[in-house]
Protein backbone atom coordinates (compact mmCIF):
# COMPACT_ATOMS: atom_id res chain seq x y z
CA UNK A 1 0.00 0.00 0.00
CA UNK A 2 1.22 3.33 -1.34
CA UNK A 3 1.95 5.99 1.95
CA UNK A 4 -0.07 8.66 -0.73
CA UNK A 5 -4.06 8.24 -0.68
CA UNK A 6 -5.51 7.93 -3.82
CA UNK A 7 -6.69 11.20 -3.87
CA UNK A 8 -3.26 12.62 -3.65
CA UNK A 9 -2.17 10.62 -6.31
CA UNK A 10 -5.25 11.30 -8.19
CA UNK A 11 -3.94 15.33 -7.44
CA UNK A 12 -0.47 14.50 -8.72
CA UNK A 13 -1.92 12.85 -11.91
CA UNK A 14 -3.94 16.34 -12.49
CA UNK A 15 -1.28 18.35 -12.05
CA UNK A 16 1.29 16.02 -14.15
CA UNK A 17 -1.43 16.42 -17.34
CA UNK A 18 -1.53 20.19 -16.60
CA UNK A 19 2.16 21.00 -16.73
CA UNK A 20 2.39 18.32 -19.82
CA UNK A 21 -0.51 20.47 -21.66
CA UNK A 22 0.95 23.81 -20.67
CA UNK A 23 4.27 23.53 -21.64
CA UNK A 24 2.68 21.78 -25.12
CA UNK A 25 4.78 18.59 -24.37
CA UNK A 26 1.91 16.60 -26.00
CA UNK A 27 -0.95 16.48 -27.42
CA UNK A 28 -3.60 14.63 -25.82
CA UNK A 29 -6.47 13.46 -27.72
CA UNK A 30 -8.05 11.45 -24.53
CA UNK A 31 -7.04 13.43 -21.60
CA UNK A 32 -9.01 10.69 -19.39
CA UNK A 33 -6.66 7.86 -21.06
CA UNK A 34 -3.66 10.35 -20.46
CA UNK A 35 -4.81 10.43 -16.47
CA UNK A 36 -5.33 7.03 -16.18
CA UNK A 37 -1.68 5.97 -17.29
CA UNK A 38 -0.33 8.48 -14.93
CA UNK A 39 -2.35 7.52 -11.79
CA UNK A 40 -0.78 4.00 -12.68
CA UNK A 41 2.60 5.12 -13.17
CA UNK A 42 2.47 7.05 -9.69
CA UNK A 43 0.67 4.20 -8.19
CA UNK A 44 3.87 1.94 -9.42
CA UNK A 45 6.32 4.07 -8.06
CA UNK A 46 5.35 4.67 -5.04
CA UNK A 47 4.48 1.21 -4.51
CA UNK A 48 8.37 0.42 -5.29
CA UNK A 49 9.69 2.75 -3.20
CA UNK A 50 6.95 1.15 -0.32
CA UNK A 51 8.89 -2.19 -1.16
CA UNK A 52 12.52 -0.70 -1.44
CA UNK A 53 11.92 1.32 1.84
CA UNK A 54 10.29 -2.02 3.53
CA UNK A 55 13.57 -4.02 2.40
CA UNK A 56 16.43 -1.23 3.39
CA UNK A 57 14.34 -1.45 6.95
CA UNK A 58 14.75 -5.08 7.03
CA UNK A 59 18.25 -5.02 6.11
CA UNK A 60 19.01 -2.64 9.15
CA UNK A 61 17.07 -4.79 11.77
CA UNK A 62 18.50 -7.76 11.27
CA UNK A 63 21.60 -6.81 11.92
CA UNK A 64 23.34 -8.26 15.14
CA UNK A 65 23.56 -5.35 17.63
CA UNK A 66 20.47 -2.77 17.36
CA UNK A 67 20.58 0.42 15.84
CA UNK A 68 17.39 2.76 16.86
CA UNK A 69 15.51 4.15 13.65
CA UNK A 70 16.37 7.77 13.97
CA UNK A 71 19.92 8.02 15.03
CA UNK A 72 22.68 8.92 13.29
CA UNK A 73 24.08 5.42 12.16
CA UNK A 74 20.72 4.20 11.00
CA UNK A 75 20.66 7.02 8.37
CA UNK A 76 24.25 6.56 7.44
CA UNK A 77 23.14 2.51 7.20
CA UNK A 78 19.39 3.49 5.27
CA UNK A 79 21.45 5.77 2.83
CA UNK A 80 24.15 3.29 2.15
CA UNK A 81 21.51 0.55 1.70
CA UNK A 82 19.44 2.37 -0.58
CA UNK A 83 22.37 3.33 -2.96
CA UNK A 84 23.40 -0.06 -2.75
CA UNK A 85 19.67 -1.19 -3.87
CA UNK A 86 19.37 1.07 -6.26
CA UNK A 87 22.58 0.11 -8.15
CA UNK A 88 21.43 -3.60 -8.17
CA UNK A 89 18.57 -2.84 -9.67
CA UNK A 90 20.14 -0.45 -12.68
CA UNK A 91 22.00 -3.43 -13.83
Amino acid sequence: MSRLSESRISHLAHLIVDEIRKGSLADFSDERRALTESKRVLHEFFQREDQLDELIREKIQSLSRHIPPGSREWDVLYRKYLEEELRKQKK
